[in-house]
């Protein structure tokens, strides 16, 4: 598959960037009119008012992941400097996971984090890796029928990190697999039809590479996979040590953002957004 910009013109990355921009513009005015019109209190007494928002929450948030990968795939096979930031990649991911055990829940999923050490101080883009550890968790919630399993790994090694996302659905056929990374392509694999741009997993390259890194993925034994992605274990120079914290953008759940295709209707409503 072709790897050209979207648009064969050197005006297209800022097309892009203007849309995703107006996007969350008028997201915003949706979602801040849905909580004058439906607000939190009315939502804990109105079981039906509270779906209904539920609903509206969950394409606004959908909207949202489709603005991200807008601005994503202006950028996308240009160089991109990450701004790297001496963190521990042990406590991000564990906090991460963390955040995901309520909708892993909702969908039946056994959600586990697993890490022999307790810490490890690595130089990292906390946004960026955000992204990709989400996209691959959203995947993996995607793939993976009800009473199955997900499995984030961190394993410390001498000269690298291996981070690891482990699930027991569908797996990867070896036809998809050579071609898995490539933009726009949504494997056949992946039934019902998902919803978004099929950007996500380039996405993950490309945040990969920006830290040094690579991503594969691997067919388990007993079905399912494994998305491996490697890091250099080497720390910023003259970096402090960075919060954990990542900001949303104007105000969106990250989590929920990310997940919004993976998850049932019922993940939005008042008992889950507070």
């Amino acid at each position: 598959m072709s790897d050209k910009p979207i648009m064969q013109n050197d005006d297209s990355g800022d097309i892009l960037r203007q849309i995703s921009g107006q996007l969350r513009l008028s997201l915003a005015n949706i979602y801040n009119s849905l909580d004058r019109l439906a607000p939190p209190d009315l939502r804990d007494r109105d079981p039906e008012t509270d779906l209904n928002a539920a609903r509206l929450v969950q394409s606004c948030l959908r909207i949202m992941r489709i603005a991200d990968n807008l601005e994503d795939a202006a950028s996308l096979g240009q160089p991109h400097q990450a701004q790297l930031r001496n963190g521990d990649i042990v406590k991000f991911c564990r906090d991460l996971v963390e955040t995901a055990m309520v909708p892993a829940e909702l969908l039946g999923l056994k959600l586990a984090f697993r890490c022999e050490q307790q810490t490890c101080v690595i130089a990292m883009d906390k946004g960026r890796l955000e992204r990709l550890l989400l996209n691959l968790l959203s995947n993996a919630f995607k793939f993976t029928p009800k009473g199955g399993r997900v499995l984030v790994e961190v394993r410390v090694e001498k000269q690298q990190v291996i981070l690891l996302v482990a699930d027991t659905g569908c797996g990867i056929s070896e036809e998809i697999a050579g071609t898995l990374f490539e933009r726009y392509l949504q494997p056949r694999r992946m039934e019902p039809p998902p919803h978004g741009l099929g950007l996500g997993l380039r996405i993950c390259r490309e945040v990969a590479e920006e830290h040094g890194g690579r991503i594969l993925p691997l067919t388990n034994e007993d079905g399912g996979t494994t998305m491996v992605v490697s890091l250099p274990r080497r720390r910023a120079e003259h970096s402090r040590m960075s919060s954990m914290v990542v900001l949303p953008k104007g105000n969106f759940n990250r989590t929920l953002v990310e997940l919004s295709d993976a998850l049932p209707k019922e993940a939005f409503t008042q008992k889950y957004m507070d």
